[in-house]
C-alpha cells in the first residue's frame, strides 16, 4: 500500500525496542460527510482499529467499522487510498518506540445497521457514530492533538484529502 505521510514525533531513543501494529480505517462518505465515531469530548476518529494475527486487512476493516459504529461495509466497495505510518514513544509502554500502519480504504455500507460492540475506553470516552464534514473533523481534532496522536493522524489524513481536491470542507 501506497505510504501516504509518515507521523514520526522523534519523542524516543533509536535502539529502543519497537512494537509495531497494523490498523484499518474505512472512509465511508454520505452526502458529503464522513462516518466517525465522534466523542463526549469533541473529537472524531475515522472508523476503524487494529489487525488481529493472520487476518486480512479488509476482513479487519469489516469488523471494525462494525464494531464501532453499526455500519454494515459492503466488501465489493473496499478500495485502497493509502497507509500513514505513525512513530512516537509508546504511551503505556515508555520504554518502547510505538509504530503504526493506518491502512486507509474508501468503501461503502450498506443502509440497514447492526449492533455495536464497542471498548470499555470508547464507551467511556462517549464515542458514538456522527456523519462530520471534513472541516468539522479538523476543527473538532484540533485541541486534541498534543494529547491524543489519533486525533493528530486523523486530522493531517482529512486535511490531504481536502487538498487533494477529494473530499470538500
Amino acid at each position: 500500500m501506497q505510504i501516504l505521510l509518515t507521523l514520526d514525533k522523534k519523542d524516543y531513543e533509536e535502539g529502543m525496542p519497537v512494537f509495531e501494529k497494523y490498523s484499518t480505517r474505512g472512509v465511508i462518505i454520505r452526502d458529503g460527510k464522513i462516518a466517525t465515531q465522534h466523542g463526549s469530548a469533541g473529537d472524531y476518529k475515522i472508523l476503524g482499529g487494529g489487525v488481529e494475527p493472520g487476518e486480512k486487512l479488509e476482513d479487519a476493516l469489516i469488523r471494525e467499522v462494525g464494531e464501532e459504529s453499526g455500519l454494515i461495509v459492503i466488501p465489493e466497495s473496499i478500495r485502497p487510498i493509502g497507509e500513514i505510518v505513525e512513530r512516537r514513544r509508546d504511551l503505556f509502554e515508555k520504554n518502547k518506540i510505538y509504530v503504526c500502519h493506518s491502512c486507509f480504504f474508501f468503501c461503502d455500507a450498506k443502509a440497514e445497521m447492526t449492533q455495536t460492540h464497542m471498548t470499555e475506553s470508547e464507551i467511556e470516552k462517549g464515542f458514538h457514530l456522527e456523519w462530520a464534514t471534513a472541516q468539522e473533523i479538523i476543527d473538532g481534532n484540533e485541541p486534541f492533538c498534543e494529547t491524543q496522536p489519533w486525533s493528530f493522524r486523523d486530522r493531517e489524513f482529512v486535511k490531504m484529502l481536502v487538498e487533494k481536491k477529494i473530499l470538500t470542507t
